[in-house]
């Protein structure tokens, strides 16, 4: 039986930190690519979740700029991954009329990544469901470094004064522009940190922690973290209620 919400108070943007596929891999006692591969089903399941729900927005972190340090095996097999999954998922996505778009300095993944990706986002691009945005050779720190220098280059160019820069025009210039700041961040595996991911947009986010390792991680487990999210007051620093 499908759990029923008030879909007016959902989040409108959901953020998932994709975490504990090596973890999975090793319980069965194969390598970290196996538990990579294996994490492609929980996608599906929250992609479909949010659909479903009707919430506008869902941001995957899917590699950091940090992730780089892997071994290069696991890196090499991560970008093959990538470029079969989003050949795999695209009549899905499609049919569901999901919108696919990224933030991150893609330019700078290897060109089949980035090619297939753009291909990708070129063909759903004028789907008006959810919009299901890849995070990828992402980084928080990457964002904030990459809108102060194109700030810079437009003071330098006087088309921005320096006493004109404030919280507006600084989100204007981060890879998130036009989307608003997630509400509800997950987080799977127990870890307690949010691994240099949207370090600016997660100022007043809703920080949901679950046990589950992202391969385990079904619709329920989604349904289980907005649940808790409702019941939470949000305050923004003010005192709402005694």
């Amino acid at each position: 039986m499908e759990k029923e919400f008030d879909k007016s108070n959902l989040p409108k943007h959901v953020a998932v930190i994709m975490d504990g596929n090596g973890r999975w891999a090793k319980k069965q006692g194969a390598a970290r690519v196996f538990g990579h591969k294996s994490a492609i089903k929980a996608v599906r399941d929250v992609v479909e979740g949010c659909a479903e729900l009707e919430i506008d927005h869902l941001s995957l972190y899917a590699f950091s700029t940090e992730n780089w340090g892997r071994p290069k095996r696991e890196v090499d097999a991560l970008m093959q991954l990538l470029v079969s999954t989003i050949k795999s998922e695209m009549k899905t996505l499609q049919e569901n009329n999901v919108r696919l778009t990224s933030i991150g300095d893609i330019e700078n993944l290897p060109t089949k990544c980035f090619n297939e990706l753009s291909t990708a986002i070129e063909q759903t691009k004028n789907n008006t469901g959810l919009n299901l945005i890849l995070a990828l050779n992402y980084s928080g720190k990457w964002d904030l470094l990459q809108a102060t220098q194109k700030i810079a280059q437009e003071v330098k160019a006087n088309k921005v004064a320096a006493n004109e820069i404030d919280n507006a025009l600084i989100e204007q210039y981060l890879s998130t522009k036009g989307v608003p700041d997630p509400e509800l961040l997950i987080r799977t595996s127990g870890e307690y940190r949010i691994s240099n991911f949207m370090l600016w947009q997660m100022a007043y986010t809703e920080i949901y922690i679950t046990d589950v390792l992202w391969p385990d991680f079904r619709k329920q487990h989604l349904h289980g973290a907005l649940e808790n999210y409702l019941m939470r007051e949000r305050r923004f620093g003010k005192v709402l209620s005694e």
